[in-house]
């Protein structure tokens, strides 16, 4: 059985930041998926054919065949599975999207302070599920791609704040008006929430490469100085 080459530290955590990639990728494809299919069925875009159809057996109060409309019943029962479908996607896509840009920010941090992880690690909440790390990535002042990562940094942290002083107003118990406001306004702002984390992470993703170029050099010289060692010496003509 030929040996199982062991993948460099450096390569496994690329392959762990492309991991997460691809999973809130899945789930971001999913959601626009579901959101197009409850436009299909949204009533107000949509005409309901008038045809009706009779159920024997119940009468109405009139002593009338109770009639339906398949048509309409079909879409209403429509409207309710994709929009429960939306709405499941749009969970899933943004705890991956976060798992994703927190993930690939904690890479960048590890490898600038010169650790070694094989995988992104996560801690669990109190469900056993992963919890996203901080996103902040300092240190790349000099990276040709740092001021389009500050900014996409400060769209997330906004989405953030918005998601966290909307949830707070709606758990209270009495909102007045003006807070009441306040409230909707921050909950439109974080329904951007899965894109920016999303957009963050594809840019600190390009990150974890950055950081990633001495040590991979490092790696190619290791590698080199041994294959030459290998090989015979030459005689000398």
């Amino acid at each position: 059985m030929p040996e199982k080459k062991i993948q460099h530290w450096t390569g496994s955590l690329a392959d762990s930041v492309y991991a997460l990639y691809e999973t809130a990728n899945e789930y971001r494809t999913a959601h626009r998926a579901a959101e197009v299919a409850a436009t299909t069925v949204d009533f107000v875009r949509r005409m309901t054919h008038e045809g009706r159809i009779s159920i024997e057996g119940p009468t109405t109060a009139f002593g009338r065949a109770s009639t339906r409309s398949p048509h309409g019943q079909a879409l209403t029962v429509l409207h309710r599975l994709y929009g429960t479908v939306e709405s499941e996607t749009a969970g899933r896509y943004e705890e991956a999207a976060l798992l994703y840009a927190s993930g690939a920010a904690w890479a960048v941090r590890a490898v600038l302070d010169g650790k070694k992880p094989p995988v992104v690690a996560f801690r669990v909440d109190d469900h056993g599920d992963p919890a996203p790390h901080s996103m902040d990535i300092p240190g790349l002042d000099t990276w040709v791609d740092g001021p389009a990562l500050d900014a996409a940094y400060n769209t997330l942290q906004r989405c953030m704040q918005a998601a966290e002083y909307g949830e707070h107003l709606a758990d209270q118990d009495y909102v007045s008006d003006h807070e009441a406001g306040e409230m909707h306004h921050a909950l439109d702002q974080a329904r951007g929430l899965a894109d920016a984390a999303f957009a963050y992470g594809l840019l600190a993703q390009r990150a974890v490469s950055f950081s990633l170029i001495t040590a991979r050099r490092a790696r190619e010289s290791e590698l080199a100085q041994a294959h030459a060692a290998k090989q015979p010496d030459q005689p000398t003509p």
